[in-house]
């Protein structure tokens, strides 16, 4: 996928300061990704998405980010939500500036412009595809017991090393050594993470800033139709 042009909506503060223009690519380098600085910033990272630290509105605003226009009838649909949740949750992220709301239609319909977080250029980035993972965690049981256990931030770098995973340049042990977890969570934490990065690859138009290096080598699944699923994690033993 190459990288988008100039573009309007990438933004500091998740959509709602001032815009910025894109950095250049070489402003995230090697050395900032590696999973063991993303895992260093952790703590940072839970400044950067406070407006997003619930996981079912970060769930909403993907599937509207890669399905929109889309109808909230459709939005329940697609993430087995009921309407009041859904409605509640829309209005949420149009008062934060995140979707916009068309109702001049019925059903009203909604779309969101996908966003690229950095943090003053630091090795925090935010795209769609790191608040796909963050959301699956309302419903995906290894997910959600990985951030509890482990926090959101070591989630991103978790996300950045099964990158480098499927792209075959490193194994799940490595991984855990890296972002400083047991072996048993790596192997769980990069297959949970395989429908955020297939549909990321396919749909996220900042998927490169994420994996400037790998990012057209990923070997994964096809994507599920819905940004919203996720797919069971199958038995496996990590890697030497």
């Amino acid at each position: 996928m190459d990288l988008p042009p100039d573009h309007e909506y990438l933004c500091p503060d998740g959509g709602t300061g001032e815009v910025l223009d894109p950095p250049p690519l070489d402003a995230v380098d090697d050395a900032a990704l590696t999973p063991e600085a993303l895992a260093e910033n952790a703590p940072r990272l839970e400044t950067v998405v406070q407006l997003l630290n619930r996981p079912a509105l970060a769930r909403i605003y993907v599937y509207a980010c890669y399905k929109g226009p889309v109808t909230p009838p459709a939005i329940m649909d697609a993430l087995d939500l009921s309407k009041s949740t859904t409605y509640e949750y829309v209005d949420t992220l149009t008062e934060l500036g995140l979707v916009e709301r068309d109702d001049s239609t019925r059903p009203q319909r909604v779309t969101a412009e996908p966003l690229v977080i950095l943090e003053q250029y630091a090795s925090i980035i935010i795209t769609p595809t790191v608040l796909h993972a963050i959301g699956l965690q309302e419903v995906d049981e290894d997910i959600a017991y990985f951030v509890e256990r482990h926090g959101v931030g070591k989630l991103v770098a978790a996300l950045r090393g099964a990158g480098l995973h499927f792209a075959g340049k490193t194994t799940q042990r490595m991984v855990a050594t890296d972002i400083d977890v047991r072996d048993t969570e790596a192997m769980m934490i990069v297959y949970a993470l395989r429908p955020a990065l297939a549909l990321g690859r396919d749909h996220d138009p900042y998927f490169a800033y994420l994996f400037p290096d790998v990012h057209d080598q990923l070997d994964l699944p096809e994507p599920d139709d819905e940004a919203g699923d996720s797919e069971q994690s199958p038995a496996t033993s990590a890697d030497e």
